[in-house]
């Protein structure tokens, strides 16, 4: 990834781009660690995987900083997208509906330093009474499996990009086999038809003022119907699609409880019923976790990124993604070795064992 990202070096170097890598990596795992305590942690690790044939002297800070604008973020991107994959098992409880795969994609927003750069790139959030916001933010939308809340695809830009637009990518990247959870923010009639068109099904919440034409009513109390687009210049001659609606409320002891609309592709009520897809849908949730593992416990609770430049955040962000999906790698490991549901296992023990171990383990991400 390092070469083909143009990052090699072309002299050799006391801190290469290789361990610089390894380094971003090692840098989420101890978010609240100095430049010097990260990098003694993982010389420890890399000198223990080579036989202590290798070892690298204390570097200093300004040499680290230096090292990391040189690596950029390209290559743990690269890294990110090789490795990263679905990872549920057949018998992974929680991952499978109707044989498809149930995976989630949402997005989130990560406070970045308030820097000129970081300001001009990503952005700040709107506020209310017209205040500036205290930091600018990034913009980080993903798709996770929902067993295993291992995220295996990522997009990232300024908080003024919207979820829908990083999403576009992420959505032509779906495949069949798997069964993607939205909630009602992200729907779209472009999004929709993107990420139909490669073949995965769908489950998305919508709001209930969106009215597909009825077509016609199931026994299952499911409908099947036809959406259109709603704006656009083109939008009287776009054919419509089929979809079928799951309407349902969920009895929560509440005077007016909540009423949801759910569009799916699964348009045969005997492959998926109403009541195993609104079962499903709540499934979704499950990358809200996701996000809680990576800011209030990987990163820290209500932490600030450390990078001052737009490609050093990002650098930053993939290395948390990184460290994300190995730990919840052998997070799945362990599950399986022991007949565990890796959802009921807890994230911050193996983040602790982890960050424990490192000094004696081969830990980034080396398998596709």
């Amino acid at each position: 990834m390092i070469a083909e990202a143009g990052r090699t070096e072309q002299r050799q170097r006391s801190l290469p781009a290789r361990v610089m890598a390894y380094f971003s990596i090692g840098m989420a795992l101890h978010s609240e660690g100095s430049y010097e305590d990260v990098f003694a942690q993982l010389t420890d690790g890399l000198s223990w995987t080579t036989g202590w044939v290798q070892s690298w002297s204390p570097p200093t800070k300004s040499a680290i900083f230096q090292a990391r604008s040189r690596l950029g973020y390209e290559p743990l991107r690269d890294l990110f997208a090789r490795v990263a994959r679905p990872v549920a098992r057949v018998d992974t409880p929680g991952s499978w509906l109707a044989g498809r795969r149930l995976v989630a994609i949402d997005g989130t927003c990560v406070d970045v330093p308030d820097t000129p750069g970081n300001a001009e790139f990503f952005g700040r959030p709107p506020s209310s009474r017209g205040e500036k916001s205290a930091f600018p933010q990034a913009r980080l939308v993903a798709v996770a499996e929902c067993g295993t809340h291992a995220v295996f695809d990522a997009a990232i830009g300024p908080c003024s990009t919207s979820e829908i637009e990083l999403a576009r990518d992420l959505a032509g990247r779906l495949e069949p086999g798997m069964l993607v959870l939205a909630d009602r923010g992200l729907y779209g009639f472009k999004l929709w038809s993107r990420a139909a068109a490669t073949g995965a099904d769908l489950l998305w919440r919508v709001k209930t003022t969106l009215r597909p034409r009825h077509v016609q009513t199931l026994a299952d109390g499911s409908w099947l119907a036809r959406i259109v687009p709603t704006s656009g210049l083109n939008r009287a001659s776009t054919p419509p699609l089929n979809v079928r609606v799951v309407d349902y409320t969920i009895d929560d002891g509440r005077d007016n409880p909540e009423q949801y609309r759910l569009l799916t592709t699964i348009l045969d009520p005997d492959q998926a019923s109403a009541t195993e897809l609104a079962s499903a849908y709540a499934q979704r949730w499950e990358i809200e976790s996701v996000f809680d593992e990576l800011k209030s416990h990987q990163r820290g609770p209500r932490a600030v990124l450390r990078s001052k430049s737009p490609d050093l955040v990002q650098q930053e962000i993939w290395g948390h993604l990184c460290c994300h999906y190995a730990i919840r790698t052998l997070m799945l490991d362990a599950a399986i070795q022991s007949g565990h549901d890796p959802d009921r296992m807890s994230f911050v023990a193996a983040l602790r064992i982890t960050r424990r171990s490192l000094s004696h383990s081969s830990f980034p991400p080396s398998r596709p």
